[in-house]
């Protein structure tokens, strides 16, 4: 399938419209809650999610990224992955169920068994889920993912906050974890015109296993490493601890993840069908990292100078103790595009081989990191973030040095003005603190200021990727007005 320039940023923009507005409904849920909930329950739901979220992946990676990748899959291909996962998610919740007890003895809660046999229904809800999205992703059909998200996120939003009013604590936030996957996947089944048929091929099966069996691997180590400091703190610290460093890293991980998901759904299928031109795929990473990066560094850096008021504001002073975290998270954040563009060009060439390298050396890395900071202190082990951060993008790009002559120096050239244009806005929006006003004109002030400084000056200075973010949103505009 010949996806051309309109198709891909007409999706691109369906896919950002889905996350940032599932992301704002679920914020704002978040902000709700935890004016209700004491900060121990989400400590204790942090903990349990990231059981779910490892055996999440062995839904959502490998299998899934190999019908996208693979040029003419079929009916029977996606059957085929279909009923196989189905069975593996089975699988996998009926071990996590069995062991519940001894996770929940082993952090000495044993009140963790029932919440984790609960939340963990999210794997088999996602069994159902998985080749219907990888389907929607394939065929570019994000504007379905708009309508199931929202649907899921609304949904579960009023069960969440209701049940909290009534002092249901901790089981709130499980009903509405559980709830938003239901509606989502229940939505997807009523709206995408593909379902599974009763055929199956081994043959077929083991083709693209033979794919996508590394991408799982290597999602399962990203998964496991990026879950292992919620993990340790949880059991050397406490949960009120976890969930200031959880809080901390919830808001700039709304805006980068959603970023990130948002160009990843759409660049890899499209980069797949490109992969034979490797200057038009150097061309697309080149222009997904120079882009992202002009929206990421400025709303990261916006976001870390703002975050006193921001957290004061919405979560009140007793979550003040997350800032610490939150900035360190909007600095690791401000490079995710650079990993994001050079592993989904990795991945759309086929070479799932040095992607799984590339995620065994930084996970070394990371390790290292991590077990040299956990008898320092929590802010220790996020620190040692913006150090592992530094080495993995040398790590992912390396690669590409090769395969598309694009290499780490490179991007870097291509993202300084982006970056160094964010600093200047940054500094400028960071004098205001010694104001003396609340913290609502304070935060309204720095907001308006932030983005006259930065759009003003990416005007001015005429930056490249300021120029082509407008003209693309021109043509967009000019051709809805046609």
């Amino acid at each position: 399938m010949k996806v051309n320039k309109q198709i891909v940023i007409y999706n691109l923009i369906w896919r950002f419209m889905e996350r940032i507005g599932a992301q704002l409904v679920q914020f704002v849920v978040s902000v709700v809650l935890a004016r209700i909930i004491a900060p121990e329950a989400y400590g204790t739901i942090t903990l349990v999610l990231v059981f779910a979220q490892i055996l999440q992946v062995f839904v959502d990676s490998g299998l899934g990224n190999a019908l996208i990748q693979k040029k003419d899959a079929d009916d029977l291909d996606f059957s085929s992955v279909f009923f196989f996962n189905l069975f593996c998610c089975i699988g996998l919740y009926g071990i996590l169920f069995f062991y519940a007890p001894c996770i929940a003895k082993f952090y000495n809660d044993l009140s963790l068994t029932a919440i984790i046999r609960v939340l963990c229904l999210t794997v088999v809800i996602s069994g159902l889920k998985n080749v219907q999205q990888a389907y929607v992703s394939k065929t570019m059909q994000f504007k379905k993912f708009f309508f199931a998200t929202l649907g899921g996120t609304i949904v579960s939003a009023v069960i969440g906050i209701a049940m909290a009013m009534n002092g249901y604590g901790v089981w709130a936030l499980v009903a509405q974890k559980l709830s938003n996957l239901f509606i989502d996947t229940l939505v997807l089944w009523l709206t995408v015109d593909w379902h599974p048929k009763w055929m199956f091929s081994w043959t077929r099966l083991k083709s693209l296993i033979s794919f996508g069996w590394k991408l799982l691997i290597s999602a399962l180590l990203d998964t496991v490493y990026s879950n292992l400091r919620n993990l340790l703190i949880g059991k050397f610290y406490s949960t009120v601890e976890l969930a200031f460093y959880n809080k901390g890293q919830q808001l700039p991980n709304l805006i980068a993840v959603n970023i990130n998901t948002s160009i990843d759904s759409v660049l890899l299928p499209t980069m797949s069908n490109a992969q034979d031109d490797r200057e038009r795929v150097k061309n697309m990473t080149r222009r997904a990292i120079k882009t992202s990066t002009y929206v990421m560094a400025s709303l990261m850096i916006g976001l870390a100078v703002c975050a006193n008021s921001i957290i004061s504001i919405l979560l009140t002073d007793k979550w003040l103790f997350c800032v610490p975290y939150m900035r360190i998270f909007c600095i690791t954040y401000i490079f995710y595009p650079i990993h994001t563009a050079n592993l989904n060009a990795i991945k759309a060439m086929g070479r799932s081989d040095l992607f799984l390298k590339l995620e065994i050396m930084k996970k070394i890395v990371g390790i290292v990191a991590l077990l040299i900071t956990i008898p320092i202190s929590v802010k220790a082990m996020a620190y040692s973030l913006l150090i592992t951060s530094v080495l993995s993008q040398v790590i992912n790009s390396w690669p590409n040095r090769r395969l598309l002559c694009y290499g780490y120096l490179e991007q870097i050239r291509d993202i300084l003005p982006n970056i160094g244009l964010a600093v200047v806005m940054g500094l400028v929006v960071l004098t205001i603190e010694h104001l003396s006003l609340n913290p609502y004109s304070m935060l309204l002030l720095q907001v308006i200021v932030g983005v006259i400084v930065y759009l003003g000056c990416s005007a001015l200075m005429k930056v490249e990727s300021y120029l082509y973010i407008k003209s693309m949103f021109l043509n967009i505009y000019r051709h809805r007005k046609g």
